[in-house]
């Protein structure tokens, strides 16, 4: 995958990925999301190494095991969105090319966070709720990775209704 850089732009208006990109990591909206992304990275830490190491001790035996395995999927995602602002303030602080940013390696995987359930019955409630912010984070980091680099709106996860109605249709052989 390759974002044309400035020099690929035509007066026609080809290039708008890359124009919208390099708009984006100079704009306020990414320092915004830059700073609550790194704030949520540094509260979970906190917490996983406080509190929630505590609390996790308090726990049955079952429930521990659920809160380990939750953990390290809230600390993976957490890493995931860490490096993919990284990566964008190197491309805002000129240390790193846009063209190079947009590599494969660097993008987000849609639907990667809905993909991951959990057992969340009998974890604290300050873990499922560090859980839910980073779920939410990515899934606007990952749809904002696909406008920019792909040029496509990422598909928004629909949880209602109808959708739970085809998945089971769909689930027991129905159309």
């Amino acid at each position: 995958m390759k974002i044309m850089g400035i020099e690929d732009i035509t007066e026609d208006g080809t290039g708008e990925e890359a124009k919208g990109a390099e708009n984006f990591v100079q704009s306020e909206l990414f320092a915004r999301t830059f700073r609550e992304g790194m704030a949520l990275v540094e509260e979970t830490a906190n917490y996983l190494d406080g509190e929630g190491r505590d609390a996790s001790k308090e726990l049955p035996r079952e429930t521990a095991l659920s809160y380990a395995g939750a953990s390290m999927r809230l600390t993976t995602q957490l890493m995931q969105i860490a490096s993919w602002l990284l990566v964008l303030r190197a491309v805002r602080e000129g240390e790193m090319v846009l063209g190079e940013a947009s590599d494969d390696k660097y993008r987000l995987i849609p639907g990667e966070a809905a993909s991951v359930k959990f057992k969340s019955e009998g974890l604290p409630e300050r873990l499922v709720a560090l859980i839910d912010a980073a779920h939410q984070l990515y899934n606007r980091i990952s749809r904002l990775d696909a406008e920019l680099f792909t040029g496509e709106a990422a598909p928004v996860e629909k949880n209602d209704a109808a959708a739970q109605q085809r998945a089971l249709l769909k689930a027991f052989g129905g159309r």
